[in-house]
């Protein structure tokens, strides 16, 4: 896809492309951010023992434990 710079634009070309965005804003289905919020937590408060940075990682399986230690004697 081309890149197209506005400022080459005509005024009646800026038009076209704002209408052509407009209709396709306006098919969008649309929700009340407070029900969209609410429904947020409650996700992710139903996966929050599942989490591994909430509960951690077992030490077992933890990939990023370091194998050994160093000593400077």
């Amino acid at each position: 896809m081309p890149v197209i710079n506005i400022e080459d634009l005509t005024e009646k070309d800026k038009l076209k492309m704002e209408v052509e965005q407009l209709r396709k804003e306006v098919k969008l289905e649309r929700k009340l951010v407070s029900k969209c919020a609410e429904e947020i937590k409650d996700y992710i408060e139903e996966r929050s023992g599942d989490d591994p940075f909430v509960k951690g990682i077992p030490e077992d399986k933890n990939p990023f434990k370091e194998k050994g230690g160093c000593a400077i004697s």
